[in-house]
């Protein structure tokens, strides 16, 4: 059985696939890469008219990368799916709570879920920061939250969750927000690999090497 066996090759033909479902869209060469990541991940171009990416994101997330920043996340899957390597060579790191014993406590002591205390515990912390929210609709209505009443303000949100319950509120929320860049996409469809997707894809602009 004949099949490409190089990764970089494998990749690139996917970027190729990818490209016709792009072309009507009238993106700049660095929507296209985020775009193509988010499809890749997914392996889904039905992705390609419901992303949705506020104008100053990727230049937002591409200052605060080059600056350092950390990267906050709900779940462990996003934080295990962001290429950590790229990012400390820029001098940031990936963090993520929700696991740990005193977020459960919180969590039950103030009738939230694990993801919105996880959220909470890191309160200034994401001040200039990215957050990525690839699986809990309440963590991404509680950065708002946090954005709306406490005047917190992350250099870009990646809210990217999934699922039937509140996902398509909380990323609608999202795109309605006046105040901080977002990437996500419409509808139930999303995840923690896409939420890391977009991460990777705006890493990958600012330096290509692996």
């Amino acid at each position: 059985m004949d099949f490409i066996k190089k990764p970089m090759e494998i990749e690139n033909r996917s970027m190729e696939i990818i490209a016709p479902y792009l072309e009507k869209l009238n993106l700049s060469e660095e929507e296209i890469r985020v775009y193509s990541r988010i499809i890749h991940a997914a392996g889904d171009v039905e992705y390609a008219p419901i992303i949705r990416l506020h104008p100053e994101a990727i230049g937002a997330a591409k200052k605060a990368l080059q600056s350092g920043c950390n990267i906050y996340t709900d779940v462990e899957m996003v934080r295990t799916g962001i290429n950590k390597r790229k990012l400390a060579s820029f001098g940031g790191e990936v963090f993520c709570r929700v696991a740990e014993p005193e977020i459960a406590a919180a969590a039950k002591e103030q009738g939230i879920t694990r993801s919105m205390a996880a959220m909470r515990s890191f309160g200034r912390d994401m001040e200039g920061a990215i957050i990525a929210i690839g699986n809990a609709p309440t963590a991404l209505f509680e950065v708002l939250r946090m954005v709306e009443e406490e005047g917190l303000r992350p250099a870009a949100i990646v809210g990217i969750p999934v699922g039937f319950v509140g996902a398509a509120d909380s990323k609608a929320a999202l795109a309605a927000n006046t105040i901080v860049p977002y990437v996500t996409v419409e509808g139930t469809k999303g995840g923690s690999p896409i939420a890391a997707a977009v991460i990777n894809a705006i890493m990958y602009i600012i330096d290509n090497s692996r």
